[in-house]
């Protein structure tokens, strides 16, 4: 294992002499992450902080991300500060060591993730650092799952183009900021009428793009609508409660099983795309709901002045 770790923490060229025993996977990494928390088992660690410093690096298995451009296809790196930061949240520990295991777990969680290495520094206990460093691999874990119980899940707005013209936008803003409320702002496609094309996948892009026109004439009314069509992207919009409007082309069309409703049904791609993401529910200003209500769906009028209501 010391092997491993000084080929994982050590300068590039160590790295690069190793792969002479055959192809080394690729990595991602989190270098002098250093976060202030109290930890340890002395009595004069207790109700005291310290500095401790994190070095991870995740050995990652083959995709096509790099090729493509695509950030649904990697291992984020907020894969790794999150980690981080839920693990310290969820208790005080005594041991750096049953931090880094945890740590270790959380990361191989994630689907692409192979190996983890973890090095944890306590910069206030000493001369220098003094530290643990472990490697976890995913088959060194059998039967553990991690399940992150405690991602935000969101509320879903559907406003319709007489929602868009009631001039509310930044009061419904103001309240969602207000509420602490996770949410993501969907819009259907505008009212004046899309190119027709004779190809049935052609038209189904046309119209979808036709939508994130109008997600931009959204962002454009209130600095804090921020477009995204990725779901890494939306993901960490949620966690951090950043108010995001769905670009809906990527996710829609990459589904290539036809679950996704067409286009021209806005509120059904809405509800379709709460039900992808594990919304809580659903308001709808100023449109009628779906039949389909696997969500809890709540309608408001168009103009609005409080659209969570009883739903907040």
């Amino acid at each position: 294992m010391s092997r491993d770790l000084t080929h994982a923490f050590g300068h590039p060229e160590d790295r690069a002499g190793a792969t002479s025993a055959g192809p080394l996977p690729d990595r991602i990494s989190l270098r002098d992450h250093v976060v202030t928390v109290e930890i340890g088992a002395f009595q004069q660690e207790r109700g005291t902080t310290q500095r401790v410093r994190f070095n991870l690096v995740v050995e990652v298995a083959p995709h096509a991300g790099a090729g493509d451009d695509d950030v649904d296809r990697i291992l984020s790196y907020d894969t790794l500060t999150e980690a981080i930061e839920h693990e310290l949240a969820a208790e005080r520990l005594n041991l750096l060591e049953t931090l880094a295991e945890r740590i270790a777990l959380r990361v191989l969680a994630a689907p692409k993730a192979l190996r983890c290495f973890v090095r944890i520094e306590k910069l206030d206990r000493g001369p220098g650092a003094l530290g643990v460093e472990i490697v976890r691999a995913r088959g060194d874990l059998p039967g553990r799952t991690v399940e992150d119980t405690d991602a935000p899940r969101p509320v879903v707005v559907f406003l319709s183009n007489a929602a868009l013209c009631a001039g509310r936008i930044s009061v419904w803003m103001d309240q969602l900021s207000a509420a602490g409320t996770p949410a993501i702002l969907c819009v259907g496609a505008p009212d004046c009428a899309a190119p027709v094309a004779a190809n049935p996948a052609a038209q189904r892009r046309i119209d979808l793009l036709a939508i994130e026109q109008n997600a931009w004439v959204l962002a454009a009314l209130d600095d804090r609508c921020v477009v995204v069509d990725s779901r890494t992207e939306l993901t960490w919009a949620v966690k951090h409660g950043v108010v995001t409007v769905w670009a809906p082309s990527r996710i829609a069309l990459d589904r290539g099983d036809g679950s996704a409703p067409p286009p021209t049904d806005g509120p059904a791609l809405a509800l379709w795309f709460a039900g992808e993401i594990g919304a809580t529910r659903m308001i709808l200003v100023g449109a009628a709901p779906p039949e389909d209500g696997a969500i809890p769906c709540t309608t408001v009028p168009a103009d609005a002045t409080q659209i969570l209501g009883d739903a907040a």
